[in-house]
């Protein structure tokens, strides 16, 4: 059990557009955020790569994506779409939500796009420090959850694990999921995080930046990770994204000066998932 308290403010969706990435590159060099994860199939993931290769140091993982969700800003699978029918919806483009995802695609072809994501990101020069999965899709069904822990492992780059809250659970239940089964034998295998934050709540910038501190205040010893989306306040990100103002709210918080100095005073030490396997060596 660690003494100290570490956390990861994670950024998801580096890749989706230009928006989320001018966010995310600002946010993880001027302000909190200290590691994230990028969207290999989508159209602004080439922009992210080059970053990822200028700044090594840079704690950047695989957001394996098998959901496009927007209404007229979609994607498609790296794989060739003959070879992972089962992926699209009849538009050609990714299932919009998890659960048509699990309901549809074949672990085979689940199998066969993350690793075309997982290569196409090794081939644009980037050197992963983990992965996870775009709206958790991959937690959500056992036999895709088996898919994404081992494939990672094959290339050498751990998967996002961690110990299950109750709010965890009790989601996956309602999707007819047994998590603390599936997962208990893979947590303790590698490097893990002792709690997830989804994120924090509140439809105003005030009301988002007091959830975002009293959140701070819950942090205990051990690993946590906080994630975050990102936005800048721009015309792209209107018309892409329907929460564009909460994101843009998050990206205000990760660059408060506040927001450094409550994590300090609280005696929290920022962390990216390269120090997980240092910390659980401790």
């Amino acid at each position: 059990m660690l003494n100290e308290k570490y956390l990861i403010i994670h950024a998801d969706d580096i890749g989706m557009c230009h928006s989320v990435n001018a966010a995310t590159f600002r946010a993880m060099t001027e302000g909190v955020v200290s590691s994230g994860s990028v969207m290999v199939p989508c159209p602004w993931f080439p922009e992210a790569a080059a970053w990822a290769r200028e700044n090594p140091d840079a704690d950047l993982g695989i957001h394996l994506t098998l959901t496009s969700e927007w209404r007229y800003y979609r994607w498609r699978p790296i794989a060739p779409l003959d070879r992972v029918p089962t992926l699209v919806d009849d538009e050609g483009f990714m299932w919009r939500s998890t659960r048509e995802v699990i309901e549809h695609a074949k672990p085979e072809e689940v199998e066969l796009e993350i690793r075309a994501q997982i290569e196409r990101a090794l081939a644009f020069g980037m050197k992963p420090t983990h992965t996870d999965s775009h709206m958790g899709t991959l937690f959500y069904d056992l036999r895709f959850f088996e898919i994404y822990v081992r494939v990672s492992r094959d290339y050498g780059i751990p998967p996002m694990l961690m110990e299950l809250t109750p709010e965890q659970v009790e989601l996956a239940r309602q999707m007819g999921v047994d998590l603390p089964k599936r997962m208990a034998a893979y947590v303790k295998e590698g490097p893990y995080l002792d709690r997830l934050i989804l994120s924090a709540e509140g439809k105003t910038l005030k009301e988002r930046t007091a959830d975002f501190y009293r959140l701070l205040e819950t942090i205990t010893p051990g690993v946590t990770e906080l994630i975050v989306h990102l936005m800048q306040d721009d015309e792209e990100g209107r018309n892409i994204a329907g929460s564009w103002q909460q994101r843009y709210y998050e990206l205000l918080i990760c660059t408060a000066p506040e927001t450094r100095s409550r994590i300090e005073r609280l005696g929290i030490k920022l962390v990216g998932h390269r120090h997980l396997k240092e910390l659980r060596s401790m």
